[in-house]
């Protein structure tokens, strides 16, 4: 790091405290899925790029630390793709960009992992092997078990889970994943399936 990255890292890392987690209505997270697919399809009938993105928000740095954490956190299965399949970074970047309020805990954050990191393996997260990443995560992705110490990262790293999984979840991608049966055409109600309501314990008849 040059030394005025590590000064403007060190002044993150002070505030970080004040603010070491950040939350979201479901209005937000709409409109940030709205906006990150809108752009998606953009991309894909003009340049053909798919989910590339120029990010307003985030660094190059940031960008590429947020692209590594989001797929350790929800990883491509046999189900679906990974996060970053999903457009999460995007939504991040356009949640973060709109609401000012929360880019000094996400910031913090960023800086707070790569000190952890810069600490312990002498080298930025993006630069560590995908070992040395995970040891770092299992330090603070479990708050009970988590030292005193670690408490921002703790709390970022639960904060940023939750986006996340906000961002992935409320994708097309993540609504298949659940497997979501919802907002289905029903010519006509018979009832809840008798399955159902013996395993919630009511019936029609009470």
């Amino acid at each position: 790091m040059s030394d005025m990255r590590r000064r403007d890292v060190v002044k993150l890392l002070a505030v970080a405290p004040l603010a070491a987690s950040f939350t979201w209505t479901s209005k937000e997270v709409d409109e940030a899925r709205r906006a990150v697919d809108a752009s998606r399809e953009g991309h894909e009938r003009g340049a053909g790029r798919g989910t590339d993105f120029e990010a307003h928000f985030f660094t190059p740095h940031e960008l590429a630390t947020v692209t590594i954490l989001v797929d350790l956190i929800i990883p491509a299965d046999e189900r679906s793709g990974a996060a970053t399949d999903a457009g999460v970074p995007e939504f991040m970047d356009y949640i973060l960009t709109v609401q000012h309020d929360r880019q000094t805990a996400m910031r913090g954050g960023l800086a707070w992992i790569d000190r952890e990191c810069l600490e312990r393996f002498g080298q930025v997260f993006v630069d560590c092997p995908e070992a040395e990443r995970a040891a770092l995560l299992d330090t603070i992705a479990w708050p009970a078990k988590a030292a005193p110490e670690l408490s921002q990262g703790v709390a970022f790293f639960n904060s940023f889970r939750d986006l996340t999984a906000a961002g992935f979840f409320s994708s097309k991608m993540g609504v298949e994943d659940v497997q979501y049966l919802g907002n289905q055409y029903v010519i006509e109600w018979t009832g809840c399936p008798e399955t159902q309501l013996r395993k919630l314990g009511v019936s029609y008849k009470d």
